[in-house]
């Protein structure tokens, strides 16, 4: 006859296999788990990489690959956006006070020169007249008539520099088309923007001075900081505060070639600040002549 004492026994064996069947049972399990995880992480990488090699990734073949390039990489670039240019030229300029007949100016040691150059003679400088100037550039020739009455000293420098050879084959390095900012700078033998002629001279301007379409100035980097690089205003330049010198004015008929480079727009490497680029159109002056 079972007693209490085995039944309870045989109770407590028949739960211990009870829980090593669900012990083995969740092992089971979990093995199963870990081998599905893995299966899928496999799954995924072949599948990546098979979608890269058939050029549906994201990622570009390797500079190397025998691969020819993609249809994308021989596309034609997308137009540039189209720029809005005011075809009004602004009226010439003339100071509130002239100059007297010549002045003195004063051209400082600044910096290491971008290309070999000197600064001119300073004294008893002509405030009078205009010089006439063509830039024989790769997008077509652009006339400039210097005023010595706007900015007797910044006209003594460019053409100095200019009969120098200081521009020849120099690229124009920033393009700006943004309203209230259009312009084309040039003067920078680097072609960074951050060349001059090692020499440094004063501001010519005044408070009431605006700038507008067909205007020839001074780029500097802060007050009486002039060196060498200038801008054409083709367009719009309200945006721009009168602290920087205007020397000239571009002719009527040459104004069709910085439009058609503006039109072309610009790499947007400049943005946001000082904003621009380099123009998608590349400006070289080949020669700068001073009748």
């Amino acid at each position: 006859m079972t007693t209490n004492q085995q039944r309870r026994e045989a109770a407590k064996r028949k739960l211990q296999r009870q829980q090593e069947r669900r012990n083995d049972r969740s092992k089971r399990r979990k093995k199963t788990a870990a081998i599905t995880a893995v299966v899928v992480v496999v799954a995924v990488v072949a599948a990546v990489v098979l979608f890269s090699t058939l050029g549906g990734g994201s990622t570009p073949p390797a500079a190397n690959s025998a691969a020819p390039p993609s249809t994308a990489a021989n596309a034609t670039p997308p137009p540039a956006a189209p720029v809005n240019i005011p075809t009004q030229i602004a009226p010439p300029l003339k100071r509130p006070t002239a100059f007297p007949a010549s002045v003195n100016c004063t051209y400082k040691p600044d910096g290491q020169a971008a290309r070999p150059a000197q600064a001119p003679p300073g004294a008893n400088v002509s405030a009078r007249g205009t010089a006439p100037v063509a830039l024989a550039t790769s997008a077509g020739q652009i006339d400039m008539t210097l005023d010595r009455d706007l900015a007797p000293c910044t006209v003594n420098s460019f053409v100095s520099l200019a009969k120098q050879g200081y521009f020849n084959n120099t690229s124009c390095h920033r393009l700006t088309t943004s309203p209230g900012l259009q312009v084309l700078q040039c003067g920078d033998p680097t072609g960074t923007g951050s060349g001059g002629p090692g020499y440094s001279f004063a501001d010519e301007t005044y408070p009431q001075l605006t700038y507008g379409r067909g205007y020839l100035a001074m780029a500097n980097a802060g007050p009486n900081t002039n060196g060498s690089q200038f801008f054409m205003i083709y367009g719009d330049a309200s945006a721009l505060t009168p602290d920087y010198t205007v020397f000239g004015y571009i002719t009527p008929a040459s104004l069709p070639v910085l439009d058609k480079v503006a039109k072309a727009g610009d790499d947007g490497s400049l943005d946001p600040n000082p904003g621009g680029g380099k123009p998608n159109m590349a400006v070289t002056i080949t020669k700068v002549t001073v009748s």
